[in-house]
């Protein structure tokens, strides 16, 4: 047969071809188009021909990485990489970018079994649920795994996790329809234009047709019945819209969450559910119950080897009692609170979990305030553990271990962006808890907490603190789930504390014991320091300098009480000290050479020319002679260096500021205070408790010390005894919340669906107060109540029941806040004196008269003693609980008569059980009346008649109230007590006119009037559905002020979406709105790399500096720029009613380094870097290494953006940094 030549393909021909599938003889035709200069597509599926061969080389080299999009650009601009192009003849193919993954499998096959023996008979489809979860569309950790680049920080377009605590929606939740959802009239609600386009499509009927009868939806829907019913998916993978069609099949409730909880656990799980249901029980049961459990280490725990026979961590020497407790409520999987003293050995808690974690193949985050205690912990626990990971701002060491130790900020980026590290998770520890009061910082920790998944059991370890329970309470409360708190009663080694007047070696000696190790304040001692004091100024005036510091230091190293640690609060005064000592040696000659050789080795990382810096000449020659300063001001590895000799206790005497004492674990025998007065960034003030404890904690070596000894210098004179009294034997400082709002937990809560900021809000420990669960009884407790009371009749003259009801409510009101004025004036605290006639109204009397015998002379919570007329009977006083649940009597002024012969009582009144006080006063014999009454209350002079006194002052009560029915003349607040506030005489005006509108209403005279328990059932319900609602968080108002600002700025939508702005402010820690905008505007495009490097260390720089600057044009235009765009910024807040002003938003960005990053990215050497400043060098370096952070931000930013120019110029200004002693790496992790 001749070979038909077929035309080539024209414009209408269709593109056709057969496809054969397999051997069983079946076709498929396949319709799109072949591909251009490609081969034709094999016609069978089965390989036919010979088998492939491998590509060659060359090939594979050209085909991986010359011509693969994503290793070489196309969009680069670069001329060089433009010629490449043409050499390398790479073509652009558009329909690779319409590659669509696969869909998910709907259906699996599952085995069916002969149950006696095992035997398989078959297998059968299931349907496969959850399938379309992804970290993309939901919080449920049933969904599948990211790709494996994103594992460890997550992205910032996954959905976290659902942090415990939050419950998924209710059916009730979901049957309600949100605001933006509306019903959809299928046959006339449609839209024909589409939204954000002009023109649309016309659907209207062109001619008219015969159409058939109409066919019911739901007829049709229920032939299928059986999809319908299908156990229903994880919510999140169906929209909202869908379900409410599905939902309302199912006839019960309990049905679903059967179906819904039998879904979501693995069959094997039963026992464990039961379990999770007993609890829950339980739960209901106790509603009020309590989530901390404070822990008594009072008693041995004598069970402890035998509970657990096989620890998963052995320790060389016997445990403390709460160490045992704290590691029994491990293995039970408990969260603890751990809230010790410094050196009590906390860490043998942290150290068990990871053991433990290892032990069950799960991972433990260990997470610290500091960068230098992640560095130290890193050390040690790779010793004990070897399969640690460190991951820090700037480093990023073995991220696969076991245990990862990192600060708290990575820990909230991987929680916002659903890192799948937290599958793993078992264990989160919590170092130095007591620095979530940390203003800047402390909001991280509560988002972290609240952010956690119910599957991660907490670890919280601090110093002492008074309200670790309340903490825990809060803990436990928004988790479900118990803290057990532990916390230590005394130190280990105890402190002695000492003052110390000497200023000379005549009188080194002078030291006065102020505190003994049973914690006596010695007033002996205060008062012999104080002497010696005297004396000393009196003989001749010395000067008091540094020099006494030295002389003290010698002393204490003559009485062998070296390692010391001199905590001074400022940094010059720490190197002035240190510099003072120049004759003082401490050392030995073996130790000489052994500092020697350590320094030498420490320092062989740093380049030549680094290692000649004057600061690290200094210290090597005091190092030397065993003296140390630790400081903000000093370089990184140094500060290592000299924490590790003071370690091995080559260091005799460290000078050092407040934070070697937060969490370096770091003990010395004796803690010297060059003074106990602080600047904190806003004034001096004294030490608080808290902090001198830190502080004071860190003398005494557990294990070689029997005390340790804290002694305080008195310089310019012997600090006030108060003070001392108060800094030593105070209370350490409440844990309080420092919960704020930022726009990146705005802006990450909002782009999941699913979490609200207001659920934050209330989760966070300063909404604390709120205690939901009880109010929720209450209020149900009221629907019942109001439901068995008869309907309000609001017919005929009752019709104006209702504002009559809030008129007399307002007057109240009124009453009550005028007279909590008078009473607390000085006026009408005269007028309330023996003798004077007051109106008294509570539980248990009504506008009643009486006359006051006693005034208490507690200025806080002052109490009357009154005598009182009121019926026979009526003598003895309510309850308490009843006093509380008094309702609004009708207002009414007529004085109350007693129907049946007068009694009386004598009673202690509150200030606000006295209504009024009257223009009258009666002479009385206090004494006599009270003896008297309290001598009749006695069983047997039970009967007495009441004493003269008495007589007369009940007939004269009696005889007013008869005469005054109508109400008596009372004292008036402005014209008799002469008070002129503002508040006080509008209130009376107020009062007036309300009093004068009663008479207006009629319902007063209705037979049926009295019905007012329906009112005040219902206002107490108002009340508290008003405080279980958002409305009543104390940070809504800023939230709302917040989401304004975010949308001036059109980060999000007025939908509250998410906008290509907001998920670039996302990815930025701090200063979020500024960079993003700077981003937006280009301001970083016209800069070299290390321009916008000099710029941008506005955001890590936060100190003053003395020294203008010296920089390029460019790179001032892009100051102004800056400062133009916080400005606006600014004033953009104040519009929208956040308090800071524009001026304090623009101030703290400071421009003081930016001449020294200039020529830091340019290569000068450090040496002449830090001449260009006066700022110290360890804080150049730190701001520097913040920087790089804050670059690799911008980084990321611009890839989101797209920019890739942006993004690589940012990497280039990143490595123009990353060099020499800025970046040497830490000596603890290598």
């Amino acid at each position: 047969m001749d070979k038909i030549d077929l035309p080539p393909v024209g414009p209408d021909d269709l593109p056709l071809s057969l496809l054969e599938m397999g051997c069983s003889g079946r076709f498929e035709l396949i319709t799109h188009t072949l591909p251009k200069n490609k081969p034709l597509p094999p016609h069978s599926t089965l390989p036919h021909g010979l088998p492939p061969t491998c590509l060659d080389l060359k090939t594979e080299v050209e085909k991986r990485f010359l011509r693969d999009p994503a290793w070489l650009p196309v969009h680069d601009v670069d001329d060089a990489f433009n010629k490449f192009l043409k050499i390398s003849k790479r073509e652009k193919e558009v329909d690779s970018l319409l590659h669509c993954s696969l869909s998910q499998l709907h259906s699996g096959l599952s085995v069916v079994r002969d149950p006696t023996t095992g035997m398989l008979l078959d297998f059968t489809e299931v349907l496969l649920e959850d399938t379309g979860l992804s970290a993309k569309n939901s919080l449920s950790l049933q969904r599948q795994p990211g790709p494996p680049s994103e594992s460890l920080r997550g992205s910032n377009t996954n959905y976290p996790f659902l942090p415990a605590g939050m419950e998924e929606l209710t059916l009730e939740q979901i049957k309600n329809k949100s605001e933006l959802e509306e019903d959809i009239d299928f046959e006339k609600d449609l839209m024909t234009v589409p939204p954000g386009l002009k023109a649309g499509m016309d659907f209207s009927d062109k001619e008219a047709r015969n159409t058939k009868s109409e066919v019911n939806l739901l007829s049709l829907l229920s032939t299928f019945d059986d999809v319908l019913d299908a156990p229903p998916e994880d919510k999140e993978g169906v929209s909202q819209k869908e379900e409410i069609v599905k939902l309302p099949r199912t006839n019960s409730l309990e049905d679903l969450g059967i179906k819904d909880s039998g879904s979501s656990q693995p069959q094997g799980n039963t026992g464990s559910l039961t379990e999770q249901k007993k609890k829950n029980l339980e739960e209901e049961k106790g509603d009020n119950k309590k989530w901390a459990i404070p822990v008594d280490i009072s008693s041995p725990c004598a069970d402890f080897y035998k509970r657990i026979p096989d620890p998963a961590f052995k320790y060389p020497f016997e445990l403390d009692v709460f160490q045992k407790q704290a590691i029994l409520r491990l293995e039970a999987h408990d969260s603890v609170f751990v809230a010790a003293h410094t050196s009590a050995g906390k860490t043998v808690v942290a150290e068990y979990a990871i053991a433990l974690s290892q032990k069950h193949m799960t991972r433990t985050i260990y997470t610290s305030p500091i960068k230098a205690l992640s560095n130290q912990k890193f050390r040690d626990f790779k010793n004990t553990f070897g399969d640690v990971g460190l991951l820090t701002g700037d480093v990023q060491l073995n991220p696969e271990g076991s245990c990862l130790i990192m600060t708290t900020e990575i820990l909230r980026s991987m929680l916002y962006n659903g890192s799948e590290v937290i599958r793993d998770l078992e264990w989160v520890i919590f170092d130095e808890v007591h620095y979530i009061n940390d203003a800047e910082r402390g909001v991280v920790w509560e988002e972290v907490l609240i952010m956690l998944p119910e599957h991660v059991s907490i670890i919280l370890l601090s110093a002492t603190v008074p309200n670790a329970v309340e903490f825990s309470e809060w803990i436990g409360r928004i988790k479900k789930r118990h803290i057990y708190v532990i916390s230590t009663i005394k130190r280990p080694v105890p402190l002695e504390h000492y003052l110390y007047t000497g200023n000379s070696t005549k009188t080194q000696k002078e030291l006065f014991m102020l505190l003994d190790a049973t914690g006596n304040f010695l007033t002996k001692g205060y008062y012999a320091a104080v002497e010696a004091k005297k004396e000393r100024t009196s003989k001749h005036a010395q000067s008091f300098g540094t020099k006494n510091v030295s002389q003290h230091n010698t002393t204490a190293s003559q009485r062998q009480q070296t390692p010391v640690v001199a905590f001074t609060f400022s940094r010059t005064r720490c190197d002035e000290n240190a510099r003072s000592l120049t004759s003082l040696d401490l050392t030995t000659s073996i130790e000489k050479s052994e500092i020697h050789s350590f320094l030498q080795k420490s320092l062989t990382r740093l380049r030549g020319g680094d290692r000649q810096l004057p600061q690290i000449l200094l210290m090597r020659d005091l190092l030397k002679r065993g003296i140390g300063v630790h400081h903000s001001g000093i370089l990184p590895i140094l500060k290592e260096v000299i924490e590790m000799l003071f370690s091995r206790g080559l260091v005799k005497v460290l000078f050092a500021t407040e934070t070697f004492a937060m969490g370096v674990n770091m003990p010395a025998r004796t803690v010297v205070f060059d003074s106990i007065r602080k600047h904190d960034g806003t004034g001096f003030r004294n030490l608080l408790p808290g902090e001198y404890i830190q502080m004071a904690g860190r003398a005494g070596r557990r294990g070689l010390d029997a005390t340790g000894t804290v002694i305080i210098l008195c310089k310019a004179g012997v600090h006030d005894m108060g003070e001392l009294h108060s800094m030593m034997l105070g209370k350490p400082t409440v844990l309080h919340s420092q919960f704020r709002l930022t726009y990146t937990m705005i802006l990450n809560l909002l782009r999941v669906e699913a979490l609200r900021v207001t659920d934050m809000m209330k989760r966070s420990f300063s909404e604390n107060h709120r205690d939901t669960q009880a109010h929720e009884k209450r209020i149900s407790e009221l629907r019942n109540t109001l439901s068995s009371l008869p309907p309000l009749d609001t017919e005929g003259q009752l019709s104006d029941l209702l504002s009559y009801y809030h008129t007399i409510t307002e007057l109240h009101i009124t009453t009550q806040s005028l007279q909590q004025a008078v009473l607390e004036s000085v006026n009408g605290l005269k007028a309330l004196s023996v003798g004077r006639v007051v109106i008294v109204n509570n539980s248990q009397h009504h506008n009643s008269l009486g006359v006051i015998l006693q005034v208490s002379s507690d200025a806080v919570n002052r109490t009357f003693t009154a005598l009182i007329i009121c019926e026979k009977g009526n003598e003895e006083a309510a309850s308490d609980e009843q006093s509380n649940k008094v309702a609004l009597p009708i207002y009414s002024k007529t004085l109350f008569i007693p129907e049946g012969p007068c009694s009386h009582t004598v009673q202690k009144l509150k200030l606000q059980d006295i209504s009024a006080i009257t223009t009258k006063a009666l002479k009385v014999i206090p004494e006599r009346i009270i003896d008297n009454y309290n001598k009749r209350l006695q069983p047997r002079f039970r009967l007495d008649p009441p004493g003269q006194a008495i007589s007369t002052a009940t007939q004269e009560l009696l005889r007013l109230a008869e005469a005054n029915m109508g109400g008596m003349t009372v004292l008036d607040p402005v014209n008799d007590l002469h008070l002129k506030g503002v508040d006080v005489v509008e209130g009376v005006m107020r009062q007036r006119v309300l009093q004068d509108s009663l008479k207006d209403f009629h319902c007063i005279h209705s037979p049926t009037f009295s019905e007012q328990e329906r009112m005040s059932v219902q206002e107490e319900l108002d009340k508290l559905l008003f405080l279980v609602s958002d409305q009543s968080l104390t940070l809504l108002p800023e939230y709302h002020q917040r989401i304004k600002v975010l949308e001036a700025l059109q980060y999000v939508d007025s939908s509250g979406a998410v906008q290509l702005k907001g998920r670039v402010a996302c990815q930025i820690s701090s200063h979020e709105l500024l960079l993003t905008e700077l981003l937006f505007e280009n301001t970083l495009s016209p800069l070299a790399p290390e321009e916008s490097a000099a710029l941008l260390s506005c955001l890590v720089f936060t100190q003053n500096t003395q020294i203008e600057p010296h920089i390029t044009n460019t790179l001032q235009e892009g100051i102004n720029q800056v400062l133009a765009v916080a400005q606006r910024i600014g004033d953009l807040q104040r519009d929208c009613g956040i308090a800071q002003t524009a001026e304090d938003f623009v101030a703290q960005f400071k421009f003081g380094l930016t001449e020294v990053v200039y020529c830091w990215a340019r290569g000068m050497p450090f040496a002449e870097i830090a001449q260009l400043t006066d700022v110290q060098e360890g804080t150049i370096v730190r701001c520097i290494q913040r920087l790089d952070e804050v670059l690799k931000e911008v980084r990321q930013a611009a890839r989101i953006v797209g920019d890739s120019v942006l993004g690589s110029k940012m990497e280039r200004a990143s490595l123009a940094i990353r060099r020499d002693i800025v970046f040497t790496a830490s000596l603890y992790t290598h």
